[in-house]
């Protein structure tokens, strides 16, 4: 159904915006708000922008990108933070892979 990467939300430091990818609407109000609570302070923190993507197998990547000449940017930080984020939200991580697998790539879960 989808090629390549298909983007569930991402936050960004330098338009201080965050964005949920509308293929995501079916998802719980409480899941939505802790995604954007979690990109919107990481980009809070760290700077950059922050990309929570699903690659073709359904796998759930975060992707840090920041501006070349962006001397603010934490980038020691940021792997630290990323590795945090794996750790304390492993369960939520987890759930939103089953959920793209099962409900967008329509695999069965059997």
């Amino acid at each position: 159904m989808y090629s390549d990467k298909l983007v569930l939300c991402a936050s960004s430091s330098y338009e201080q915006k965050y964005y949920l990818n509308e293929d995501f609407n079916a998802l719980p109000e409480s899941v939505k708000e802790e995604l954007k609570i979690m990109c919107v302070l990481y980009t809070e923190d760290i700077g950059g922008i922050l990309t929570l993507e699903f690659d073709e197998d359904g796998n759930l990547m975060l992707n840090v990108t920041s501006d070349e000449g962006d001397l603010l940017f934490d980038e020691i930080g940021s792997v630290l933070k990323i590795k945090e984020i794996q750790r304390n939200k492993a369960e939520l991580l987890e759930a939103l892979e089953l959920f793209y697998r099962v409900f967008l790539l329509g695999e069965d879960l059997a």
